[in-house]
């Protein structure tokens, strides 16, 4: 019988630190990738939020006036609820018949929001922030009255 190499064949107790190390190796990255996902599912909520209630504000305004300042005070809100980076988001606006005033009575108002979301956990040196992020759009379209603008 050889002692010396005894120690060698003895994996007594090693399954449970075999368990602990792939554990944590493999559920780290899952972890991340559950916050990751949610971060951009909230930022994906609040863009199309951002155009649904926009487009919807426009289309019911007595007047383009009125439908500026709803659609800036519905944004606002819309970017303050679901934390977007007010400094990301775009909003724009087309309406259908093209080449009618936008908005007018009887077009369709488009309104697409589009924005970036940075991945959680990236620090912001060297602009690693603005190279890992993901860009998100989100269109929605809402029929103006035949009556919009007339008093």
């Amino acid at each position: 019988m050889r002692r010396s190499n005894r120690w060698v064949t003895n994996d007594d107790g090693s399954a449970a630190l075999e368990f602990i190390t792939v554990g944590v190796i493999l559920l780290v990255p899952l972890v991340y990738l559950v916050i990751a996902l949610g971060v951009i599912q909230e930022q994906t909520l609040g863009a199309e939020a951002a155009a649904r209630h926009t487009a919807r504000v426009i289309s019911q305004a007595p007047d383009v006036d009125t439908a500026a300042s709803r659609s800036d005070a519905v944004l606002a809100g819309v970017i303050d609820e679901y934390g977007l980076d007010a400094e990301a988001v775009r909003v724009g606006m087309t309406c259908t018949p093209a080449g009618v005033e936008c908005p007018s009575a009887g077009a369709t108002v488009i309104v697409t929001v589009a924005t970036r979301v940075s991945l959680p956990f990236v620090p912001p040196v060297f602009g690693l922030d603005r190279i890992a992020s993901i860009p998100l759009e989100a269109s929605a379209a809402q029929k103006v009255s035949r009556l919009w603008g007339g008093e």
